[in-house]
């Protein structure tokens, strides 16, 4: 008994796998990539693409430099109402220290034809020393003696200048003098017995307030800048001991030391104060209370 002839039959499933293998040796993804290559043409010449790339580098620049000049419009806006500002300020300190100039004469006037009159009786007298001493202690005089000149000042900047902005800024706002680092220096003046204390000029009364607004240190609502000079009025010698014996100076000089700030003092011989401003004289008065009407308001136990 003889079998099936050669090549016919049912084949089995791995044979018509590998024939499919060997009579399809492409992919059919790389021949529809290949096919769509064909439709879509030849590629474009060199010089074609060349001109592309340097339209395309063109529009670039043109928009590189269209922002660059209104960045530069801006700045030079910017610098422009600065620049305005500024001489506002100008103006108005000049205006507001011709004010300041004026003031001090007319109450130089005031005080000489004060004591002139005053001087004039024995009741004047002993009223014009009563005055006197008010004055001195509510620091509305000048005064001139010995005493401790304490200096704070910021820290050097110790970034590089920026070369595109121009400027420069402190690495650490840490830094900066603060309003704290005054009141604290002016407390221990205080506590060491000073008399007298003024900060840049501006004399220290008993409602003078040191405030940090914005950048500015205001003292008795008028702004200091740095460096900032404390002279107190006393015994050099005691000041100078209590001062630096005191552990909220202590704790600054450490502060100082490691953020960078300047912290100096001096002993010297003569120091002046100015005067304070005046203050704003308030007063209270009872307040008045219309009488109880006796036949609607009942009396106790009525």
């Amino acid at each position: 008994m003889t079998g099936p002839p050669r090549g016919g039959g049912p084949r089995s499933l791995g044979a018509s796998l590998l024939d499919a293998v060997l009579d399809e040796t492409l992919d059919p993804a790389y021949a529809r990539a290949a096919a769509s290559r064909v439709a879509a043409g030849p590629p474009p010449s060199p010089l074609r693409a060349r001109t592309v790339v340097a339209l395309t580098m063109v529009v670039a620049g043109f928009l590189i430099a269209v922002t660059y000049d209104e960045a530069a419009a801006a700045v030079q806006g910017r610098q422009q109402v600065r620049a305005v500002l500024v001489d506002d300020i100008g103006q108005g300190s000049e205006v507001t220290d011709d004010l300041v100039a004026q003031l001090e004469a007319l109450r130089t006037e005031v005080t000489s034809t004060r004591d002139e009159l005053l001087a004039a009786s024995a009741v004047g007298q002993r009223a014009g020393d009563a005055l006197a001493r008010a004055e001195l202690g509510a620091g509305a005089v000048p005064l001139t003696g010995p005493g401790l000149l304490v200096t704070l000042a910021n820290a050097d900047p110790t970034a590089d200048e920026d070369p595109v902005g121009g400027g420069t800024e402190e690495s650490d706002p840490r830094g900066r003098v603060r309003d704290g680092d005054l009141q604290l220096v002016v407390n221990a003046l205080w506590a060491a017995g000073a008399e007298a204390i003024s900060i840049n000029g501006q004399r220290l009364g008993t409602t003078t307030a040191i405030r940090f607004a914005g950048e500015a240190v205001l003292v008795d609502f008028r702004p200091v800048t740095n460096p900032y000079e404390i002279r107190a009025l006393g015994d050099a010698d005691t000041l100078s001991t209590r001062f630096l014996t005191s552990p909220e100076v202590n704790a600054l000089a450490v502060i100082s030391q490691t953020f960078g700030l300047r912290f100096d003092y001096a002993e010297e011989d003569e120091l002046t104060v100015p005067a304070g401003s005046v203050p704003e004289l308030r007063n209270a008065v009872p307040e008045i209370r219309d009488a109880p009407d006796p036949t609607t308001d009942p009396t106790p136990g009525g």
